[in-house]
This record gives structure tokens, sequence and C-alpha cells, in this order.
């Protein structure tokens, strides 16, 4: 009996709802399989990403601050719906059938984009004039559509980031010393093939965009999603299934909505409140947000049913607790955000800015969209010299293995100012080439590999800073609520997103909304140096707040550190 348990997984099932057998269901390849499908969702969200700006100016004739908020706005909404994904994975549906539904509505958006890039009467005349008020912009309904297949895509992204590597990592059994080499090994390349769907999308596909045809970039990462759901149901009978468990959400609902009902109430002098969880599971009491502790306050009101109380009534202290860590979370969380303003311009504006320059290396001319490839590359290599070299050196020296996750977000924040105040130089020199050979100007005289230092500093901060929130906030956070914790990391990414598409809209209104001021339709009549000097400069104070945060955060610390294969395994994104 004991043997025969041993080849099944405690808290996993097979297909048919019987305990999960490990000769027949998961491990590597079973986790091979799920891979494509992050793939394929790279590929085509960064794809997608990377390039619309140019789409939008170049063919619809949209200007270039809205066509920067068009793609902010989409990049923010995919991000945040990884929330309703995760939501809906933890609480209804579980993890395969989230990727199953989510992918094929992926899969309808790509292919509606490349529909809406293929007709003719879904776009507006051509028009090569590089004043944009000589050209007809796209309408109501031609825009409708591309919003349409837009939004189909970032309800799809959301969905799948939200599950992808969570259902990858229920393949394999952490009581299995074996299977859990398996996992480290499965992660390995999981970020490999991350890597290279973003290397592919800003490379191959953005060149096929650019130099053969646009609908036919998106009708391959169509076709490329459709062959990876049809090989990720293929693995149906070999899965490891685990049972959804609940939002957490609704965990923090129910102490905050206890706490409210007996805000009127004292709190006891002894400080006897209510706790049921296990002696190894407890969270010691804290005084810190003494007023969710009311949450803990035992009346005879609290049991609707005999001895069980009510969760909507009386919560544990260690429930409290665990609120409590979510809620300290914020500060930092906070002063993250901007980081991703700063990504946004580099999507946006900066490609702009690589349209009007000179992009030949000798007779081949390098895609606008294509320069985000540095990025790729400040990130390997950012993380192949901190892994190689400076791990090792500060273990020498300060006998820890690397920075803490609170020092990369800084190192993060303060590579971000200096991109932007590289990135505020760099247009100074492209506006004064500009008004030399004049505005109208098609190709400046002018490389566009002056725009490389801003691709790898802003590039290598956020090696630093993504890896620094995904430990921050998986290690920091409760046990229970792993999940929720990584949502709220996306979340700093959407909303990042969506404060460019707010900047953008206020700096268009303050310094001139008709065509001219910092953020011109024609990017040389305007003043997006100052713009991104704006940005700068905010990101500076959020980094001395950051700073302010992280030293008030370590003062208030209550959660141990978990082990780094537990930050992988529940990594989402």
């Amino acid at each position: 009996m004991e043997e025969k348990m041993s080849l099944t997984v405690y808290d996993a099932v097979d297909y048919k709802g019987f305990p999960a057998d490990k000769s027949k269901t998961g491990g590597w390849v079973p986790a091979a399989l799920i891979l494509g499908i992050e793939i394929c969702e790279r590929l085509s969200t960064m794809g997608i990403a990377v390039n619309l700006v140019t789409y939008l100016g170049g063919i619809l004739h949209i200007p270039s601050a809205a066509s920067a908020n068009i793609v902010t706005d989409f990049m923010g909404t995919s991000f945040l719906l990884c929330l309703l994904g995760g939501f809906l994975a933890d609480s209804f549906l579980g993890r395969y059938k989230t990727i199953a539904i989510f992918a094929s509505i992926q899969t309808l958006g790509t292919a509606t984009l490349a529909l809406s890039t293929k007709l003719p009467q879904l776009r507006p005349p051509a028009c090569h004039s590089i004043d944009m008020s000589n050209c007809k912009q796209a309408n109501g309904s031609q825009m409708g559509i591309l919003y349409l297949a837009l939004y189909l895509v970032a309800l799809g992204t959301g969905g799948l980031k939200s599950s992808v590597s969570g259902f990858g990592t229920d393949q394999f059994d952490e009581k299995d010393e074996k299977e859990k080499a398996q996992m480290a090994y499965f992660f390995n390349r999981f970020f490999f093939f991350v890597s290279m769907g973003t290397f592919m999308a800003v490379t191959v596909l953005v060149y096929i965009q650019d130099q053969v045809d646009r609908s036919l970039g998106y009708g391959v990462c169509s076709v490329s999603m459709l062959v990876a759901i049809l090989i990720f149901l293929s693995g149906t009978r070999r899965y490891r299934y685990k049972k959804s468990v609940g939002s957490p959400i609704v965990s923090i609902l129910q102490v905050v909505v206890a706490a409210i009902k007996k805000k009127k109430m004292e709190l006891p002098y002894d400080m006897s409140l209510y706790e049921d969880s296990p002696e190894a599971l407890r969270i010691h009491h804290t005084d810190q947000f003494w007023f969710l502790d009311k949450a803990a306050i035992v009346t005879e009101r609290d049991f609707d049913h005999g001895s069980v109380p009510n969760p909507w009534k009386l919560c544990s202290v260690t429930r409290v607790e665990e609120v409590k860590m979510m809620v300290r979370l914020l500060p930092i969380w906070a002063t993250t955000i901007i980081f991703w303003t700063v990504y946004a311009q580099m999507i946006t504006f900066s490609v702009q800015q690589a349209m009007t320059m000179n992009r030949f290396v000798g007779n081949f001319k390098i895609p606008a969209g294509s320069l985000t490839v540095f990025f790729v590359a400040a990130i390997l290599i950012t993380l192949a010299v901190y892994d190689r070299f400076v791990m090792p050196l500060w273990k020498k020296w300060k006998g820890k293995p690397g920075f803490t996750n609170l020092q990369r977000i800084a190192i993060g924040l303060i590579l971000s100012v200096i991109g932007m105040g590289v990135a505020s130089l760099v247009e100074m020199k492209r506006l004064s080439v500009a008004k030399h050979k004049g505005s109208t100007t098609a190709t400046l005289p002018i490389s566009v590999f002056w725009l490389i230092p801003q691709f790898f500093l802003i590039g290598a901060g956020e090696a630093f800073i993504y890896t620094g929130q995904l430990d921050f906030f998986i290690t920091q956070s409760p046990k229970g609520m792993k999940t929720m914790s990584t949502g709220l990391f996306l979340t700093t990414l959407s909303l990042g997103f969506f404060l460019s598409s707010f900047l953008v809209s206020v700096v268009k209104k303050f310094t001139g909304n008709h065509g001219n001021g910092w953020l011109a339709d024609n990017i040389n009549l305007g003043r997006l140096d100052l713009f991104y000097g704006l940005v700068a400069m905010l990101s500076l104070i959020n980094f001395v707040l950051n700073l302010v945060c992280a030293k008030w955060f370590k003062a208030h610390k209550t959660a141990k550190p978990a082990a780094l294969e537990e930050l992988k395994i529940n990594e989402k994104c």
C-alpha cells in the first residue's frame, strides 16, 4: 500500500479525476507541451506592441501622441486582465481550461488583426506626406475593428499570463527530489523560450510586417498559436491537474468586512483574539494596522452554525496578519509603477524617433520596431554578467548571494532615470539635425544607433527591477497569497502603461493640443526632449520615495524569505 501511494502525487489528479500516477502523468514532456503556448503568446503580444505605433502613424495616419496612447492602453489592459485570468483559474476554471479558452481568444484576436490590416476598406487612403494634417485619418468603423482585434489579443494575453507557468510547475512533484530538479530545468528553459519568443517578435516578425506584408506577420501569429493549442491539447491525458482553491481576494475582503462591522468595538486589553490555525502555520500578532485586528474580536453573533464562525464576521489572527503583510507591500508596489511608464516610452516615442533616422546598415534597412532587440540584448547581457561576475564577487565581499530584492528594484529605478536623461540628450541632438535639414525631411542624416544607449540602460534596468519585483512580491507575501501577490506585481506593469497614457494626455493639454507643443503630430516640430526630461525628473523623485519606503519596509519586515524554488514555482509571467 505504501509503495502504491508513493507512485501518486498527493495534491494532483489526472484527467479523469483520479490521483495522478507519476509513471503516466506529469514530468518534463507534458511541461514542454505547455511551453509552445507561452512562446506564441510572447510572439504575438510583443510583435504587435513594438511595431503597432508604425502602423498607426504610417498607415492609419494617427498623430504620434494618440498612437502612443493606443499602444500603452493596449499593453496596460493586457497586464490588468491577468487579474481576471488568475481569478477565474483559481476560483472556477482551473489552469488547464483557462489556458485553452484564452489561447483560443488570442488566436481569434490575431486573426482579426490580420484581416483588418489586409482589407483596403479597413484603412484610409495611402498618404506619403510627412505632415499628418494633410492625410485622411482612419474613421470610426476602421478604428473599431482595430480595437476589437487588439482587445481580443489583450484578453487572451491576460488569461494566459496568469496560468501558463503555474500549470507548467503543476507537472512536477515538489516532494520528489528528482522531479524537483526537473522543475528547475523546466524554468531555465521556460525563461529561455520566453526570451526567444520576444527576440523572434522584434526581429523576424517585425521585419515581415514592415518589409513583406503586415497582415502576413499577424497571420503567422494566429497560425502559430493555433498549432500551439493543438499541441497543448494533445497532452490532456498526460497532464497533472490541481484543484482550484479559491481566490485570496475573497479572504482579504472577509477580513476587511469583518473589521468594518466591528469598527466601534474596542480591542481587548489582553489581546485575546480569535485563532484557529494550526500552531505550525500561525503568524504572530503585530501592532501595525491595528484596525484590522478588530476582525478577530470574538462575539456571540459570529457563530452561525454551532462552533463554526462566519468568515465574514470573524477571522483568525493569522488571516488578519496575512492581510497586513499584503498591505505592507503597497508602498513598494506604488513606487515601482513609474518604471513601466519609462518602459512605455521605449516602445512608442523611441520607435517614432527611429522612423525619422537613418536606419541603413549597408543596403539593409533596419525596421524601426526592431530597435527593441537591444532591450532583449541588454536584459540577457545584464543577467549573464550579474550571474557570472556580480553575484560571486558580492558573496565574497558581503557574504550574501547577490543584491537583495529591494536593492535590485532600486538599481532598476536609477538606471531608468539615467536612461531617460540620456534619451532627452539624444533627442536634443536629433532635433538639432531636424532643424538644420528641415522638419519635413523624411530621413534625417543621423544614425539610428544614437538610440542604443537609452535602450540598453532601460533594458538593463528591466533586468534588475523585473527580477527584484518578482522576488519581493513572492517572498514577502503570505504562503496562501502567492498568486495574489504575483497579480499585484503584474498590475505595476499595467498601471505604468496607463500612467504613460495619462501623462501624454496632460502634456498635450498644457503644451499644445492642436498638432503642436511638446508632443507635436510631427515629432520634428515638437519637444520630445523636454517630455523625456519631465519623465526623468518624475522618475528621480519616485526613486527617492522608493528608498524611503524600502527603509520603512525593512523596519517592519515580518515575512520569512522563501526558497528560490518557491519563487520560481509561483512566477506567473
